[in-house]
């Protein structure tokens, strides 16, 4: 059977500047994406009392700990269903690393525990090893049949893949899930592309746009609300982009290329993008609250999750470029930072932000580099076509290059995080 030298089962915790993708051309509107949803539920307001506070602990690593044992265990969770529908036994459970602080073993014999480092976390499937689900020959000779059938390392490839695929599909799926409860229950304000304010010595100013003008259409694409204009613009520096506008009653069309600049983002971090040096104010330009079915909120969440997902792709792929600023990278600290800062705003800003990094970690955990899920799943891939495993010491030298890449990636974070940024 094919071995699988060191399958991943933690998880990289890394904050994308998706997280909250504000810019300077911004609605003046200090609010989240889901406005007053819990603005009727005391226990929000107690919440947020409790952790609005110049307490580390409270104020910054409640929080914190608080969305991300929310997203390992579902994408924990995603691996353990996946691999159980399988037939695939499951020794260990665990929310964190190192030594286990409270635990259960249930009537499978699966032991589900809580452990003291709080940075990942891990599914022990039968026939591993150990934690980073290392397969254990010895354990594996020495079983029975039935034993040997429940083993992860003994299945057939797709339902490896499956079990593997899991874990990031969850983290897509629980933002998906939450973002669809706020739209059924809040609505969305959609605020109307129209400029109230020009930046003084701003490219807009220069291109000749006017308050007052309404945005149609942008390099050919269809806008609707503001911040279609604040989503294509902020990844954009340096590119001429054409704008189509009304003008009372005028249809006009306007070449203007966006400049980067550093601004504050809704949570007061400093980001680079770039900015039109436009501006609206709901109150002038108008807005309305659009309210959706369920059914119809679900396919918002879904549209929503896929631009997330796709603004992430695309600033992976510049950053790789050297076309991004590697300051827009974070580990860690600087989630625990954005963690505090939320929930110092209320709990559905922690909500949205435990949904932002929850597809964002499913994203990264799909990248096809050793040890990541992505890694074992371009194996089995190339397995499938090959209709062989990869050879033992060619997996081995793959899993290790990569396990290098990947350490090395998360102190580039630790050091954006602490020192460079």
């Amino acid at each position: 059977m094919p071995l699988q030298p060191r399958r991943r089962r933690y998880i990289s915790f890394t904050c994308l500047r998706v997280c909250f993708e504000w810019s300077q051309d911004k609605t003046h509107v200090e609010a989240p994406l889901f406005p007053d949803f819990f603005k009727d539920i005391s226990l929000s307001e107690t919440l947020t009392k409790l952790i609005n506070s110049d307490s580390i602990f409270l104020g910054t690593l409640l929080p914190f700990l608080a969305i991300l044992t929310v997203v390992v265990f579902i994408h924990e969770m995603g691996h353990y269903l996946v691999g159980r529908w399988c037939g695939i036994g499951v020794k260990a459970f665990s929310v964190g690393f190192g030594p286990e602080l409270l635990g259960y073993t249930d009537k499978k014999g699966t032991r589900w525990k809580l452990s003291a480092i709080p940075l990942g976390g891990y599914v022990k499937f039968s026939g591993d090893e150990n934690g980073a689900s290392i397969p254990d020959h010895a354990a594996l000779a020495n079983m029975s049949q039935a034993e040997r059938n429940t083993a992860f390392h003994t299945q057939p490839v797709w339902k490896r893949a499956a079990t593997v695929a899991a874990g990031p599909i969850a983290n897509i799926l629980l933002t998906i899930a939450i973002f669809a409860v706020f739209f059924a229950v809040n609505g969305r304000m959609i605020t109307n592309p129209v400029i109230t304010k020009i930046v003084p010595g701003s490219v807009a100013e220069a291109a000749g746009f006017q308050p007052g003008d309404k945005f149609l259409s942008i390099n050919g694409n269809k806008v609707e609300a503001f911040s279609d204009l604040q989503r294509y613009v902020a990844p954009r520096p340096d590119q001429e982009i054409v704008f189509v506008i009304d003008r009372k009653g005028q249809t006009l069309t306007i070449k203007a290329t966006p400049l980067t600049r550093e601004i504050d983002d809704a949570l007061g971090n400093k980001v680079k993008v770039a900015v039109l040096g436009v501006q609206t104010s709901p109150a002038e330009g108008g807005y309305e609250i659009r309210k959706f079915t369920p059914l119809r909120a679900l396919g918002e969440s879904v549209r929503e999750t896929g631009y997330i997902a796709g603004e992430t792709g695309s600033f992976l792929v510049r950053l790789v470029s050297g076309r991004e600023d590697k300051c827009q990278l974070g580990g860690p600290v600087k989630i625990a930072t954005m963690a505090g800062q939320a929930a110092s705003r209320g709990t559905d800003w922690l909500i949205q932000l435990a949904a932002l990094l929850s597809i964002g970690i499913g994203i990264l955990n799909l990248l096809p580099i050793p040890p990541l899920d992505g890694g074992h799943l371009l194996m089995y891939g190339i397995e499938g076509v090959m209709r062989r495993p990869v050879s033992a010491k060619m997996q081995e030298i793959v899993f290790r290059i990569g396990g290098i890449m990947v350490l090395g990636f998360m102190g580039f974070v630790f050091f954006n995080d602490l020192f460079a940024c």
